[in-house]
């Protein structure tokens, strides 16, 4: 069902009602309000990823947009959109829903009890610290924004509803990133920054400080900008069924696509609906090469991302080359009579089946405008410095920084706008040519550890023996709240095990006095699911980078060894630390953390050279270990040891080595020590730490994948 503007505008909430922080007073965050805007403009994009540092006011711009978004109209009449805000801790159940419990044990009857996703439905999801998020659960949130529809067989209970809503995720990197696949499920990302101007840092925290000290009073000042916002978002999502995306325009972006060497058909997808959804939120009836180039600076630079260590993002050259190369190959089909001129290719505006009672019609290419050209910028960025050329969206005129120069589609040809213009890209990667990555070339020289190989050794696999109880992960085995159910229990804090609630309860009928009707059931029988899954580990690593160790062809092996390790570490969702050993004293390099790429770039700045002094490494490994424990007694770890064990460093180094080794076979720390060694005289020295460890043992040359095998093997016995 439809609402029109002026019922829209008036469902905006005012400065008397929670009067929260308003859309159009955030200051310095345009592409990200854009990329917002786009999404409330066609769910069907897939939600938007925010990637920044803490303090850049993600959150509030995502509270705000939930205030601007269409009621809710359903059996009960109209309501506001809501904000659904989902716990890093939530549960399965809570999240999709499950058998209602409650009236399953009142009443006998088999019931549904929706979840957050439900309650979503029309309105703003949202994730802050998505990448804390359990991958399963990531991977339901993603298919449910993606489908707009929750299918729902577990217990029983069959079970589907629409949930159509604007999945929002926030993360901080430096506590961990997405794997590439699940970046790839989101539509659009947008990485922000806290600007470093002056001016812009001031209208920050001045207007702050204005709302903190009169909520309504600064609300009432936004809210005809906030009511145009709105109006304008809704007034696209009726239009959007009748943008124009056009036989030229589609090449355009499969030949950008193409270009970036994307995985799949979902950014060609993405950049499709974003640029549709632009081009009706400017208020054109086609979409045209500047909404093409807005829609791949928002939902191609994360999808670039390879390698879970590379560094997502695409320069302005790199888009800039890529336009132009789209362009000639547009320019090449528009000349193609075969494409059939005027032709025109219906825009997919859905994300999957809809709802039939929210009204939606199959959106159909609207022939009236197949031809439409649309308005042609007056430069890359638009006619007037902006993007879109649209009219813009309002905010107050003492803001320092404004001006015409903004370059996404949020700022008005006329009157103020947004101070602090976005980047026009979404970040830079590093450079092949990064020089922090030297190279030492020979034994006990002073240099850096040697920049990893393209071609990388395939990582072990091994795992803590017995069962844990940490994190969830895919490393070792542990009783979880997922995973395959091995036996009923009677604690029923990892999810009620229906089954055996039922057969607890069976024997017990004629005693409780029921001839008839629904089974009669007492708290006793209650019944849960013991579930044994995967856990994360605490993985340290304890890196010899003395001089003997300096040899360019060891040092490249060992730093390639070391890599293949942390993406192992990255996959299983470990944590992670490094330890280094030169001198005369072992270095903590990287404090335990889940942001396994980190160490990727800490282990580039490595320095090399000097004596071994092996026991102080593993005596800080040990101090380490025992921290975390205490901090973390759920966190199981396992050292690793690359070093060729010739310790140098200190008196009386090897025996010291030696004993700090069997101090941490008595932690009961599993262990693995890759023995770095080469040459035609073997000491074995690192056997010998291997067997005070009574750690695993494996050669660097045999850190192959036909090793794996052998390391589990090693790592039981031991």
């Amino acid at each position: 069902m439809s609402v029109s503007p002026v019922a829209y505008s008036e469902s905006v909430r005012t400065a008397g009602d929670e009067a929260g922080f308003p859309f159009s007073a955030v200051v310095g965050q345009e592409r990200l309000q854009l990329a917002l805007i786009l999404c409330a403009v066609h769910p069907g994009i897939g939600g938007v990823l925010v990637r920044g540092e803490k303090g850049t006011a993600k959150s509030t711009v995502v509270r705000a947009l939930a205030q601007l978004l269409p009621p809710v109209v359903d059996e009960s009449g109209a309501r506001p959109a809501r904000l659904v805000e989902l716990p890093v801790g939530a549960t399965e159940d809570r999240v999709v829903g499950s058998l209602d419990l409650e009236r399953v044990l009142r009443d006998g009857e088999q019931a549904f009890k929706p979840g957050l996703l439900a309650a979503a439905h029309h309105g703003v999801l949202y994730v802050d610290e998505v990448n804390l998020l359990h991958d399963h659960l990531v991977d339901v949130l993603l298919d449910a924004a993606a489908m707009g529809r929750v299918h729902i067989e577990r217990d029983g209970v069959s079970h589907t509803h629409p949930a159509r809503f604007v999945l929002v995720g926030t993360m901080n990197p430096e506590e961990g990133e997405l794997r590439p696949q699940l970046l790839d499920r989101f539509g659009l990302t947008v990485d922000v920054v806290a600007s470093r101007d002056v001016d812009v840092r001031m209208a920050v925290v001045r207007r702050r400080l204005d709302y903190e000290a009169d909520p309504g009073a600064f609300a009432g000042r936004y809210a005809a900008a906030d009511r145009e916002v709105a109006e304008r978002i809704l007034t696209a999502r009726d239009k959007l069924a009748d943008v124009g995306l056009d036989n030229v325009e589609l090449r355009r972006i499969a030949a950008l696509c193409a270009s970036f060497d994307v995985d799949g058909m979902r950014a060609d997808l993405v950049v499709a609906r974003t640029a549709t959804a632009h081009a009706a939120w400017r208020g054109a009836t086609a979409v045209t090469e500047a909404d093409v180039r807005v829609a791949a600076e928002l939902a191609l630079p994360h999808r670039r991302r390879r390698d879970p260590f590379d560094e997502p993002g695409i320069s302005e050259e790199q888009l800039d080359d890529a336009m132009r190369n789209a362009a000639e190959e547009a320019a090449r089909a528009e000349e193609d009579d075969s494409l059939g001129k005027g032709e025109a290719v219906p825009p997919d505006n859905g994300a999957g089946p809809q709802d039939p009672a929210d009204g939606a019609e199959n959106p159909g290419l609207n022939p009236e405008h197949a031809d439409s050209p649309g308005a042609e910028p007056d430069s890359r960025h638009g006619g007037g410095g902006s993007i879109d050329g649209s009219d813009p969206l309002p905010s107050d005129s003492d803001t320092p920084g404004d001006g015409p120069d903004s370059d996404h589609g949020l700022e008005p040809d006329s009157g103020p706008d947004f101070p602090g213009g976005g980047q026009n890209s979404l970040g830079d990667p590093r450079s092949d040519d990064d020089d922090r990555r030297g190279r030492n070339d020979s034994a006990g020289r002073e240099g850096r550890v040697a920049a990893p190989t393209a071609t990388l050794p395939k990582p072990p696999r091994w795992e803590v023996p017995g069962v844990g109880e940490g994190a969830p992960g895919r490393r070792s085995r542990a009783r979880t709240r997922q995973g395959r159910v091995v036996r009923t229990t009677d604690d029923t804090s990892t999810g009620l095990h229906l089954l055996g609630t039922i057969f607890a309860a069976a024997p017990r009928q004629f005693e409780r006095g029921r001839l008839s009707g629904p089974l009669a059931f007492a708290p006793d029988d209650l019944r849960g699911a013991y579930r044994e899954g995967r856990e994360s580990n605490l993985v340290v690593f304890v890196v010899d980078t003395s001089g003997s160790m300096a040899a360019r062809d060891r040092l490249a092996a060992v730093t390639n060894a070391v890599v293949a390790l942390l993406r192992d570490a990255y996959q299983r969702r470990d944590k992670v630390a490094v330890i280094t050993m030169r001198g005369q004293d072992a270095e903590l390099v990287l404090p335990p953390t889940t942001s396994v790429d980190i160490a990727v770039r800490r282990l580039a700045d490595l320095r090399t050279g000097g004596k071994t002094p092996l026991a102080q490494g593993l005596l800080k490994a040990r101090d380490l270990i025992r921290r975390e424990r205490t901090r973390d007694p759920h966190r199981r770890p396992l050292l690793v040891l690359l070093t060729d064990g010739r310790a140098t460093g200190g008196t009386d180094p090897l025996p010291r080595a030696r004993t700090a080794a069997r101090m941490l076979a008595a932690d009961a720390v599993t262990a693995m020590v890759i023995d770095c060694e080469r040459g035609m005289i073997r000491l074995n020295l690192a056997r010998d730490i291997a067997t005070a460890l009574r750690a695993g043992y494996l050669q660097l040359t045999a850190l192959t994948g036909d090793s794996v095998a052998g390391i589990v093997r090693a790592t039981r016995a031991a």
